[in-house]
C-alpha cells in the first residue's frame, strides 16, 4: 500500500509525464501509416499531375512557338498591300499577272525572314494559281511538286485548301528537298471580295519532324505518349503513331479528354496559349502504382524502426532529462523555510519560484524608477534654482541617471499649459492624480525627443507650476537661438494637434552649472511677457530684454491730453474715433521696442481707470455706474491682448450709450425749436397777411430757410402746410370783415391780400364751401 500511495503521489510528476509522452510516441508511427496509406496514392497523383502539367508546358511552349511564327507569317501576307490590291482591287484584270509576280517576288523575303516556315503559298482562285515565293505556278502543278506524295489527292487537296472555314489547321502531305514527310498547315481563307467571288487563301505549313524533334527532346518519359490535337480533338501529331495505349481514348478518330483514365492509362491535356490546339499526354498507370507501392514499403519500414528505437530511447531519456531537474529543484528550495507541499509536478514548482523572483524583481525595478525619476526631477529643479552643491559631482550624477552632458552649454526652455482645464475636461473616465501627470508626461517626451533630434540634450522637469527643458547644446552649435526656437515651433505645432495650446518661453544661452539658474530666470522673465505679447506664443528673451541704446525712445506715453480727448470721444458716442485713439495709443507704446512690463501694467491699468472716469461723467442712469462687474472682467484679463477686447467691447457698450443719451438731448432741443419756430411763423401769417406778395417763399427768405423746408416743417409741427395757413389766415379775416358788413367782395379781397376777386372767390369756396356772395347773404 505505501507504494501504491507513493506511485498515486507522483503522478503529477515530470518522470510520469514524460513516460506517457514518450510512450504516446510509439503509437504516433501507427497513425501515420495509416494516413500515409491512404494519402499516398492522393500525393503521387499530385505530383504526376504537376510533373505532366510540367511536361506538357514545355510541349506548349516550344510548339506554341512555331505556331505563334506561322499565324505571324500569316497574318504579315494576309495584311500585305499588294495581296489586298490583287484579291480586291477593282484594277483591270490585265494587270493581276504583274501584281502575282511583284507579290511572288516580295514572299521570297518573308523565306529569308522566317526560316523556320517550310512552305507557304497563297492560292489564287481568280487566277487559278498558286504564288509560292519566287514563281507563280497553276493549281495542279504546285499540288504535284508540294503534295503528291500519293496519300492526298488533287480534290481533296482542293477541298482542303478552299474549305470554308476561316482559319484552321490540317495534316498536309508535303514534299520538300527531295524527301517526304507530313506537315502542319495552317490555312486562313481570305474573305469573298465586294462582288461575293471567293478570292483565295493563305497556307503555311512547317513539318512534321520539326515538331517531333521538340517534342522528342522534352520528353523525359519513355513511358508518355504526347499528342497534338486540334480543335475538334482529332490528332495533327503523335510521338507514337501506331501506339496502343491511344486506342481507348479513340471516338471515331477524336479523342475523348472528358474520361481522364482508360484501358490503365491516364490522360492528361492542356490547350495552346496561342491557338485552338490541344496537348494531350497519355500515361500508363503502371508506372503510378509501382512508385506507390515503393513509397508504401519504405513508410512501413520507417514505422517499424521508429517503433523500436522510440522503446529502446524513452527510459534512457526520460533519467537523463530529469537529472538536472531534480538539481534544478534543489537549488530553488530555500532549506530555511518550511517545507511547502506542492502538487508534485516539478516544472509547476520551479514555474512558481522563477515567477517568484521576477515579481520580486520588478516590484524593486518600479521602486527605483520611482524613486530615480523624483531624484533625477528634484536635481534639476535644484540646479535651475541655484541651488548648487559643491559636494555633488553633477557630471557622475547625470551619468548615473542615463543623462547625456553634449557640452557644457546650457539653456532653458519653459512651457505653460493655457488650456489644462478644457482639456482635462475632454479625458472622462481619468483620475484627476493620472490627468494632472498625463499632459506633463507626454510635453516632456515630445520635447525631449525633439531636443535628441537636433543632436541636442533635453531634461524636463517641473518648476513653479511650470515645464521646465534644461537643454544641454551640442558642441558649436551655429544657432543657438533658431535650434531653441525650432525646438519650441515643433513642439508647439506637434502637441497643437492633441489641443494642447501652449506658452513657450525661450533662455538664452548659459555656459557651466551656474549659468543654468541664470538661463531659468531668463524663462522665467519672458515667460511674464506673455502679458503684453500674448499667450500660445514663442517668447525669447533676447528679443524682450533691455537695451541701453533702446531705452531712450521705449517710454511710456500716455499724457493726460490723450486721457481727457479719449474720454470726450467716448462721451460723444463716437466709437469709431474711440476705438482707433485707443489702438493708436496701445500700438504706440507696444507697437515698436518691447516696453518694460512694469509700465506696460501701468498703461493697461491706466486705460482702465480712462474708462472708469468716462463711465464717470455719463452722469446717472448709467449701468455700469451702477453695477462695476465689468471692472473684474477687465482686470481678470491674462494678456494685453485679451485686456484690448474686453475694453474693446466695452467701449463699443458705452459709446452706444452715450451716443443715444446724447442722440436723446438732440431731439428734445429740436423739438423745442420747431415749436418756437412754428409760432414765429403764424405770427408773421398773421402780421402779414395783407400783403399780397405773402407766400411760402418769401416766409422762407424771412426765417432764412428754402420754402419747401420750411413748409414741411410747418406740416410736421401742425399738420397742415404753410400755404394752406395763408389761405386760412386770410378767409377767417376776410369773415369777420363780412360779419362787420363794411366793404364789397373786391374790396375785401384786396384788404386780405389778393389781387384778384376771382382767386379770392376760389379760395373761400374751396375752405368754406360756399362763395364770398352766399356767406355775405347768410351773416
Amino acid at each position: 500500500m505505501p507504494t501504491i500511495r507513493g506511485l498515486w503521489h507522483k503522478r503529477k510528476s515530470i518522470v510520469f509525464t514524460w513516460l506517457i509522452s514518450y510512450s504516446a510516441v510509439l503509437f504516433v508511427p501507427i497513425a501515420l501509416s495509416l494516413v500515409i496509406y491512404s494519402q499516398a496514392s492522393h500525393a503521387l497523383k499530385g505530383e504526376i499531375h504537376r510533373a505532366n502539367d510540367a511536361l506538357l508546358k514545355q510541349m506548349r511552349y516550344t510548339i506554341d512557338n512555331q505556331v505563334d511564327l506561322m499565324k505571324r507569317l500569316d497574318m504579315e501576307i494576309t495584311w500585305n498591300d499588294k495581296l489586298q490590291s490583287l484579291m480586291y482591287s477593282s484594277k483591270p484584270a490585265k494587270e493581276a499577272p504583274f501584281t502575282a509576280y511583284q507579290l511572288a517576288k516580295e514572299f521570297r523575303l518573308y523565306k529569308t525572314s522566317y526560316a523556320s516556315i517550310d512552305e507557304f503559298y497563297v492560292v489564287w482562285d481568280q487566277g487559278g494559281a498558286i504564288l509560292r515565293p519566287g514563281n507563280i505556278r497553276d493549281l495542279r502543278t504546285a499540288f504535284r511538286t508540294l503534295h503528291d506524295t500519293g496519300d492526298l489527292s488533287y480534290d481533296d487537296w482542293s477541298e482542303t485548301v478552299r474549305g470554308p472555314a476561316a482559319n484552321r489547321f490540317a495534316v498536309l502531305p508535303h514534299l520538300g528537298a527531295g524527301t517526304s514527310d507530313d506537315a502542319i498547315a495552317y490555312i486562313t481563307r481570305l474573305p469573298d471580295d465586294l462582288s461575293g467571288n471567293p478570292t483565295g487563301s493563305i497556307v503555311v505549313m512547317a513539318d512534321a519532324s520539326r515538331f517531333r524533334k521538340a517534342i522528342e527532346g522534352i520528353s523525359d518519359f519513355g513511358e508518355g505518349l504526347l499528342l497534338i490535337l486540334d480543335k475538334d480533338n482529332e490528332i495533327l501529331l503523335s510521338s507514337r503513331p501506331d501506339a496502343p495505349e491511344l486506342q481507348p481514348f479513340l471516338d471515331d478518330g477524336h479523342v475523348r479528354l472528358t474520361q481522364t483514365r482508360l484501358g490503365g492509362s491516364e490522360l492528361f491535356y492542356m490547350p495552346s496559349a496561342v491557338s485552338d490546339l490541344k496537348y494531350a499526354l497519355i500515361f500508363p498507370s503502371a508506372v503510378y502504382w509501382k512508385k506507390a507501392e515503393y513509397v508504401r514499403s519504405f513508410a512501413s519500414i520507417s514505422i517499424l524502426l521508429s517503433l523500436i528505437g522510440a522503446g529502446i530511447l524513452t527510459w534512457f531519456f526520460t533519467r537523463r532529462n530529469y537529472t538536472p531537474i531534480h538539481e534544478l529543484m534543489q537549488s530553488l528550495t530555500d532549506r530555511n523555510a518550511p517545507a511547502e507541499r506542492g502538487d508534485g509536478n516539478e516544472l509547476r514548482y520551479i514555474q512558481r519560484a522563477v515567477l517568484n523572483a521576477r515579481s520580486e524583481k520588478e516590484r524593486i525595478a518600479t521602486q527605483l524608477q520611482k524613486h530615480q525619476q523624483t531624484l533625477r526631477s528634484n536635481m534639476i529643479y535644484r540646479l535651475l534654482k541655484g541651488k548648487l552643491d559643491a559636494r555633488v559631482p553633477y557630471e557622475e550624477a547625470f551619468r548615473s541617471f542615463h543623462m547625456a552632458l553634449p557640452s557644457n552649454e546650457f539653456a532653458v526652455l519653459l512651457f505653460v499649459l493655457e488650456n489644462e482645464e478644457s482639456l482635462y475636461a475632454k479625458l472622462p473616465g481619468i483620475d484627476l492624480n493620472e490627468r494632472a501627470r498625463l499632459a506633463p508626461f507626454i510635453i516632456g517626451n515630445v520635447v525631449e525627443e525633439l531636443a535628441l533630434q537636433r543632436q541636442h540634450a533635453g531634461y524636463v522637469a517641473e518648476a513653479d507650476d511650470m515645464l521646465a527643458c534644461l537643454v544641454c547644446l551640442k558642441p558649436d552649435a551655429p544657432d543657438v537661438r533658431g535650434e531653441l526656437t525650432a525646438i519650441a515651433s515643433e513642439a508647439q505645432a506637434f502637441l497643437r494637434r492633441y489641443d494642447m495650446e501652449l506658452t513657450i518661453s525661450v533662455s538664452g544661452c548659459h555656459s557651466a552649472w551656474a549659468g543654468i539658474a541664470a538661463a531659468y530666470q531668463e524663462a522665467v522673465d519672458a515667460m511674464e511677457y506673455k502679458m503684453v505679447l500674448g499667450k500660445q506664443g514663442i517668447l525669447a528673451y533676447e528679443d524682450i530684454r533691455a537695451n541701453p541704446a533702446d531705452s531712450a525712445g521705449s517710454g511710456y506715453y500716455y499724457p493726460l491730453q490723450a486721457e481727457q480727448q479719449l474720454i470726450n470721444f467716448i462721451k460723444a458716442g463716437d466709437f469709431g474715433e474711440a476705438s482707433s485713439y485707443m489702438r493708436e495709443i496701445t500700438e504706440r507704446n507696444f507697437g515698436g521696442r518691447v516696453m518694460p512690463l512694469a509700465l506696460a501694467r501701468c498703461l493697461l491699468f491706466d486705460l482702465v481707470g480712462t474708462m472708469v472716469k468716462a463711465i464717470g461723467e455719463l452722469g446717472e442712469g448709467s449701468a455700469w455706474e451702477r453695477d462695476a462687474g465689468w471692472l473684474d472682467a477687465v482686470v481678470a484679463s491674462g494678456t494685453l491682448q485679451e485686456m484690448q477686447e474686453a475694453l474693446q467691447t466695452l467701449l463699443r457698450d458705452v459709446c452706444a450709450f452715450a451716443a443715444e443719451k446724447r442722440a436723446s438731448n438732440a431731439a428734445l432741443e429740436r423739438e423745442g425749436s420747431l415749436r418756437e419756430l412754428t409760432a414765429e411763423v403764424v405770427r408773421y401769417i398773421e402780421a402779414h397777411y395783407a400783403d399780397a406778395n405773402l407766400n411760402v417763399n418769401a416766409i422762407g427768405e424771412r426765417f432764412d430757410l428754402k420754402g419747401s423746408y420750411l413748409s414741411r416743417l410747418f406740416k410736421n409741427q401742425t399738420g397742415e402746410g404753410l400755404l394752406d395757413c395763408i389761405h386760412k389766415t386770410r378767409i377767417a379775416r376776410a369773415k369777420a370783415m363780412f360779419r362787420a358788413k363794411q366793404e364789397s367782395i373786391n374790396d375785401i379781397s384786396r384788404l386780405v391780400g389778393y389781387n384778384d376777386a376771382a382767386t379770392f372767390i376760389r379760395v373761400f369756396k374751396k375752405y368754406e364751401g360756399i362763395t364770398p356772395g352766399k356767406y355775405k347773404e347768410i351773416v
